[in-house]
């Protein structure tokens, strides 16, 4: 379990002369994303059902993602007294639900489930990480150090069980660097564009695509090379990929090229903010 509490979250240094308009569109964005914990745990549960000891380990990574949604949230609603947390929260999820009741992975096999997994972990570890090194606003660094660990312990959770299974199911390396970057590329899907749309109570039309190159510009401008080089490797292992391998740095390479590029509009922004 995870070892902070929001109580634990120093809400009494909150500076709102740290905090921009553009920060707190992509806050409010990851607070629903994580908040929606709940339905993942049910789904893991399910994909799962004959093996209760991983049950009971997916039950608590969800209540620790729902904490990460609730500190987030709650640090929303101070950046701007107008956002309710519990309204947008609704807005998302009468617009975006995961398919909560399958009882068979999306990916095929538990393997390559667990190595999606693998590869959201390493994406939120290095996002969380790319944005405590950029803000300077003492409440929210402190929410994203703490949820930075959380998720990265989460990979090896993930790591770990993928290894069990792939000792069974025996996952071609090719097959797993499919998952990979097909999850990757789900970050494109309708779940962030939903929490975007909904957090900041956009009032145009929806439109997916749209509203995701409107999320990406700004949550990608927060990674420095580091961060994507270390997400990157993470990948690269749920892959099955040697570390030091030419395919990892190709790998670490391409994915820094698309987040600098996405998020160039408003590197200088957020940055050191």
């Amino acid at each position: 379990m995870s070892a902070w509490t929001l109580e634990a979250i120093p809400w009494t240094k909150f500076d709102p002369s740290a905090v921009n308009a553009e920060l707190v569109k992509v806050i409010k964005t990851a607070a629903l994303v994580e908040r929606n914990g709940a339905d993942y745990g049910r789904y893991l549960a399910n994909i799962f059902s004959d093996d209760p000891q991983f049950c009971a380990v997916a039950d608590a990574w969800a209540v620790e993602e729902e904490q990460h949604g609730l500190a987030l949230g709650r640090w929303a609603e101070l950046a701007d007294p107008a956002f309710n947390f519990d309204a947008a929260f609704q807005r998302f999820t009468e617009m975006y639900r995961i398919p909560v009741d399958s009882t068979q992975s999306v990916r095929g096999s538990r393997t390559g489930e667990l190595c999606a997994r693998c590869i959201v972990e390493s994406g939120t570890s290095s996002f969380y990480s790319a944005i405590r090194d950029a803000v300077h606003e003492p409440a929210l660094k402190e929410i994203c150090k703490n949820i930075a660990a959380d998720e990265f312990r989460h990979y090896r959770l993930f790591y770990d069980e993928m290894a069990c299974h792939q000792s069974r199911e025996h996952l071609s390396t090719w097959s797993r660097l499919k998952v990979v970057l097909t999850r990757f590329n789900e970050t494109s899907d309708d779940e962030l564009a939903s929490a975007y749309y909904a957090g900041n109570n956009i009032q145009i039309q929806y439109d997916c695509r749209n509203v995701n190159a409107d999320y990406s510009a700004r949550a990608m401008a927060f990674y420095q090379r580091k961060h994507v080089r270390r997400a990157g490797h993470m990948m690269a292992q749920a892959a099955g990929l040697p570390p030091n391998s030419w395919a990892t740095r190709v790998l670490s390479q391409v994915l820094w090229w698309v987040i600098a590029f996405k998020g160039r509009k408003f590197r200088a922004l957020l940055t050191n903010v």
